[in-house]
């Protein structure tokens, strides 16, 4: 059988990689399919270039090319035999780099040549070992992209690293737009840079370790709720069994707010939970990205892919501080149990309880809030004429001048209004900052007719006006004013799962203030939205 193969092996045209047909013999004793080294030299003729395939022997004309008997009829009794079947780990697979001199049935490349400036599998790989005119080429690991390695003004190998400019170039540039900068080899540079790898390493661990330790942190703080909340359940029933004549219609409502505030903190944790395993997820990525790019032996795909490392984020160094779930329900317990010296004032005591819960059940901090920020960003499918988007869909102002959007069902054609891209649920946060004579900040339900009624004009919508004059919250054309003064900044925050929606005022000491507070049930996801008026606009700002 080996001997078979060893045969097979040698009757294959090197082009096709099958065997024989016609084949003909050249000079330097390399032996091809006659139609497969013409369509070789028909490609060379261009350059006026005739050499051979494999050991790259030139010839001065082009060879004129008989038919080798021999091998003919050995090839013909090999075919006869049936070809050997290809190796299937030659097959090229998804994402595999394909070789560039097989023309029939491409085969896995195994290395790529930076002379050559192409990939070669196995077989065709082996005159860069065999033959003396290949010797001082260059092989690296196999490469889809090796024309980035490639000076695109030179067609030169990028082999030297301008510090200067910081960036990789070739020997000519060396003596052309980069004469006289501050240049090294390339492997040079890559030594020096890779120095810097173990601080990077060390922010990387660390980050993992902090973000590892909040998560810990935040798990063991969900299970103490969940303890409190149910110990507190247990006695209020308790409690409510001995006066249950009297406490029977109350029972059931500070049941369900414990019950809804629970979910509330566990709806806020899962958020945090979700960011700091995805936080702690980047961070494994970033190690290993640095791990693996220690490792390649391209010394160019290293200075090209090393600074996008340097410029990932530093991780946020956690504390416990960071981790408040707002709700111990201990003195809710303490407080039914002594409901039973006190059924004269149970229900004064009940709706005491029942406000104390409803006021400490979201984030106090402005920190505490910006644990659950969202990125949004608006959408120009939605943006009325005269309303002009910009630094990133991230600003919205009013022009006098109207844009010249394109058609779309979702666009506003009655009120100066623009909806977010993103739906939330979930438990969000985000910050605006408004400018001008009068601004909206809503939320509502997409595909609502919000066009016909804008918003805070029916039950699809939540809506605070902010003017100069004061400020004002909108629900089913409902308009209710709020006394508390309002910042150029405003915080909207989300528990959707609780039904809880609440705007606040961020001045800039960040002592954040509540202008208005909605509990409802809500059965979709939720849109942004900003009305703008003459002369306003409003800016998305970045999370903290």
């Amino acid at each position: 059988m080996a001997e078979s193969c060893k045969e097979a092996g040698s009757l294959s045209c090197p082009i096709c990689l099958d065997i024989l047909k016609s084949p003909v013999t050249l000079l330097c004793g390399h032996s091809y399919c006659m139609v497969c080294v013409n369509g070789y030299w028909d490609q060379e003729d261009r350059n006026g270039v005739y050499s051979c395939p494999q050991c790259r022997h030139a010839f001065t004309t082009r060879p004129v090319l008989n038919k080798n008997t021999v091998l003919a009829e050995l090839a013909e009794k090999m075919s006869e035999a049936g070809p050997p079947s290809p190796l299937e780990k030659d097959e090229v697979n998804s994402g595999e780099v394909e070789c560039d001199f097989c023309s029939v049935k491409k085969l896995k490349a195994v290395k790529s040549c930076l002379v050559c400036l192409a990939s070669y599998c196995a077989t065709h790989l082996q005159p860069h070992y065999e033959s003396a005119a290949f010797k001082k080429h260059s092989l690296v690991e196999v490469s889809a992209s090796i024309q980035d390695k490639i000076c695109s003004k030179h067609n030169k190998l990028l082999e030297v690293y301008c510090r200067t400019d910081a960036q990789c170039i070739c020997l000519l540039c060396v003596m052309d737009e980069h004469k006289g900068h501050d240049t090294v080899s390339a492997a040079a540079e890559r030594k020096e840079k890779q120095k810097q790898f173990g601080k990077k390493k060390q922010s990387f661990q660390q980050g993992i370790q902090e973000k590892g330790k909040t998560l810990r942190q935040l798990r063991q703080k969900v299970k103490e709720l969940q303890s409190s909340a149910d110990t507190a359940v247990d006695e209020n029933e308790r409690a409510y069994a001995e006066i249950v004549q009297m406490a029977g219609k109350r029972r059931s409502a500070v049941k369900e707010q414990i019950r809804v505030q629970e979910k509330a903190a566990a709806g806020r944790a899962e958020a945090l939970e979700k960011r700091l395993e995805r936080e702690i997820s980047e961070l494994r990525k970033g190690e290993d990205d640095l791990k693996q790019l220690s490792l390649t032996e391209d010394h160019i795909h290293f200075l090209q892919s090393c600074q996008a490392i340097f410029d990932r984020a530093e991780p946020e160094v956690s504390s416990d501080s960071n981790i408040h779930l707002n709700m111990n329900l201990a003195f809710v317990t303490k407080a039914i149990s002594n409901l039973r010296n006190i059924p004269e004032n149970l229900g004064k005591a009940i709706d005491e309880i029942s406000e104390t819960i409803q006021a400490d059940s979201d984030p106090k901090t402005r920190q505490e809030f910006c644990l659950y920020s969202c990125h949004l960003s608006l959408d120009p499918n939605t943006a009325f004429e005269n309303l002009l988007l910009s630094e990133g869909n991230s600003k919205v102002t009013w022009i006098k001048k109207a844009q010249k959007y394109r058609y779309h069902s979702e666009r506003f054609t009655n009120y100066d209004q623009v909806l977010c891209s993103e739906g939330l649920s979930g438990v969000c946060y985000f910050e605006v900052e408004w400018r001008g004579p009068r601004v909206e900040v809503a939320v509502c339900y997409k595909g609502a007719e919000l066009d016909e009624s804008g918003f805070g004009y029916s039950d699809q919508s939540w809506c605070i006006s902010l003017s100069i004059s004061g400020c004002t919250f909108w629900h089913c054309a409902v308009k209710t004013k709020i006394s508390a003064p309002c910042s150029s900044t405003v915080g909207v925050y989300l528990n959707h799962r609780a039904g809880g929606l609440s705007f606040y005022s961020v001045p800039d000491s960040g002592e954040m203030s509540l202008l208005h507070r909605v509990q409802t049930t809500f059965s979709q996801p939720l849109y942004p939205g900003f009305m703008v008026s003459k002369g306003a606009s409003v800016r998305i700002l970045s999370p903290k």
